[in-house]
């Protein structure tokens, strides 16, 4: 009797897949270029809004399950406690699972346009869902938009690499990937596009507005659509704009860029305490998120995302924050109440860091809304109790948002427009674009670059708003270096030069020593007249001749100080050193040829 075939889930799904990539490789064939993109993008953001309901769903999940375990096995201090075990569970899931590595950040977007040609690798399509959901879902004060925008860039990526897309469609459609996992975690496409425009691309033409508006209007229709309306951040409740409080919203904007440049600050210096420290890796995720833990018995609504904190905020209900808290017997002062708030907001900072620091994952998109909200209900709430002025709590809770999200990330168009399309209207316009543009000023006067991005804009390796900064720093430098060059020994003549200019077309020859140190420069142009007299090529030293270099390229600089170098020493060629040791040289006219055909191929249209 023959065996039957057993049903197997994952062969399946595999055959399928297989089926499905088919049927487009065959579209790709019949379309036209222009055409493929616009499915492309479509199918990107399908796929990355997906990825988002998975990760909101599953991290919704692990919060729930971990209240049911909660009520089984009464966990003492369970809000304390669950942090703690979730941040474990996904250092263990980093280092069984995927290598005992993770990127975090938005930053790793900007370098792999930057340095790796849009190219992200496949792990990164499951990875951030995975630790993302257990960190965030069962406490770690952190947010899922960073692993959103990362997964949906992935999806884009890897959707490119397999259908064999150039690096300018490699670039559209990683960025589309960005817009649609916005656009589908706030139901705010707007939003999305800006944030994919500011924040991942440098350069872009019109045209490539098209694809990704339709990325991210797909990716908000698929969320409005499948996922919970439950786990969505939005408002209904927003008063109209009263300009006469306008100076306060000012001072709102000020404040909402001192904060940011703080909270960048801060973040970073505990980042780099972290990473010095020599625990292991269980040691240090207990050392930081115990001190987690202890952060949020204090102040409960450092738990998780903290978007419901900010609902009650918006609703006018901030009494609430301190039930079943040890501030609870002063909830009817509202002084009290006050320094609550701002206290919670000013250590928001730190639950994050600590968050990230002793392993967990996630972002800072969540945290910079949740700062920016208490910021805005304390600035409200102030002058309330004071009886100076009538202000609307919710109005600036929601506003204040937009002003840290711009001064944090630079990004002022995205927070104006996702404040306005998660309130469901554009009655705060106004003061939005008002803190917005305050904030962004103010922080980027201390801060030039976004702190997500600053450790890598240091090092030149990711875009900056300088078209030809971001250029030069995509060129690999490894590969301009000329190391088929002919070498001169210390001597007493000239002999050994004569011979080796007769076979090459060098300019400029190096002189080193035997531990293959340069000693100087020999210009041909400099000893013509030595060089045809036998008599002065037989009684000339190479000390004689030789000439210090007028700059020295490092290996590790980037290509914007190498040009700098260039145009400062008026030189065309000049030797590059690691270490000590001479690897060959760098001539200007190469990095210009590799620089003209960059431009082409990196400016998206």
């Amino acid at each position: 009797m023959p065996r039957k075939k057993s049903f197997s889930l994952k062969t399946f799904l595999h055959k399928t897949f297989r089926r499905l990539e088919r049927f487009v490789f065959l579209l790709k064939s019949l379309l036209t270029p222009r055409q493929f993109i616009y499915l492309s993008c479509v199918l990107v953001g399908i796929s990355s809004a997906l990825a988002v309901i998975i990760l909101k769903t599953f991290a919704h999940w692990v919060f729930k399950s971990s209240q049911k375990l909660d009520d089984i096995f009464h966990l003492p201090y369970s809000n304390s406690t669950l942090p703690i075990i979730g941040i474990i569970i996904t250092v263990i899931i980093v280092k069984k699972v995927l290598d005992g590595s993770i990127e975090k950040g938005t930053s790793q977007i900007m370098y792999a346009v930057a340095k790796k040609r849009g190219i992200m690798s496949r792990k990164q399509m499951f990875a951030q869902i995975i630790t993302s959901s257990f960190t965030v879902g069962m406490g770690g004060s952190a947010g899922l938009e960073s692993p959103i925008t990362i997964t949906g860039a992935a999806f884009g990526s890897n959707y490119a690499q397999n259908y064999r897309l150039s690096y300018k469609d490699r670039t559209l459609l990683l960025a589309c990937g960005v817009a649609a996992g916005i656009g589908a975690a706030f139901n705010a496409p707007i939003a999305g596009v800006l944030f994919a425009i500011e924040v991942v691309l440098a350069e872009i033409s019109i045209t490539a507005f098209i694809p990704i508006m339709i990325s991210a209007a797909t990716g908000a229709l698929v969320s409005t659509v499948m996922l919970n309306e439950d786990i969505l951040f939005s408002f209904k409740k927003v008063q109209f704009f009263d300009y006469h409080n306008l100076p306060y919203y000012i001072l709102l904007g000020v404040l909402s860029g001192l904060v940011s440049i703080n909270y960048a600050r801060t973040f970073r210096k505990i980042e780099h305490y972290f990473s010095g420290l020599k625990f292991n890796i269980i040691n240090k995720a207990l050392f930081g998120a115990g001190i987690l833990g202890v952060l949020i018995f204090l102040f409960p609504s450092l738990f998780g995302e903290g978007y419901e904190s900010i609902k009650l905020l918006a609703d006018s209900n901030p009494e609430r924050l301190v039930q079943n808290t040890v501030f609870e017997r002063f909830e009817d002062s509202k002084w009290i109440l006050l320094l609550f708030v701002g206290a919670t907001m000013l250590i928001k900072v730190y639950a994050t860091s600590l968050t990230l620091g002793a392993g967990g994952n996630g972002g800072n998109f969540a945290p910079s809304l949740f700062v920016g909200s208490y910021l805005g209900f304390c600035v409200a709430y102030f002058f309330n109790i004071i009886g100076f002025a009538k202000l609307p709590i919710g109005n600036f809770t929601l506003v204040g948002m937009a002003g840290i999200l711009s001064g944090l990330f630079h990004a002022p168009l995205t927070a104006i427009f996702l404040i306005a399309e998660i309130t469901g209207g554009y009655n705060l316009m106004v003061p939005l674009m008002i803190v917005s543009s305050v904030s962004f000023a103010i922080s980027k006067r201390f801060e030039p670059y976004s702190f997500d991005i600053k450790n890598l804009a240091d090092k030149g390796e990711v875009f900056t708003d300088n078209r030809d900064a971001n250029i030069l720093n995509s060129i690999d430098v490894a590969k301009l270096i000329q190391n088929d060059y002919k070498a001169i020994s210390v001597s007493d003549n000239l002999t050994e030069l004569v011979e080796k200019v007769q076979y090459s077309e060098d300019v400029v020859f190096p002189v080193l020593d035997e531990n293959h140190k340069l000693l100087g420069l020999i210009s041909l142009d400099e000893i013509r007249p030595i060089v045809f007299s036998s008599f002065k090529v037989k009684y000339t030293s190479t000390s004689e001749v030789m000439k210090p270099p007028k700059e020295i390229i490092f290996y590790d600089e980037t290509l914007e100080t190498i040009m700098e170098k260039f145009d400062t020493s008026n030189c065309k060629v000049l030797p590059v050193l690691k270490d000590g040791i001479f690897l060959g040289f760098i001539h200007k006219q190469l990095i210009l040829e590799k620089y003209r055909m960059r431009l082409k191929s990196m400016i998206i249209e």
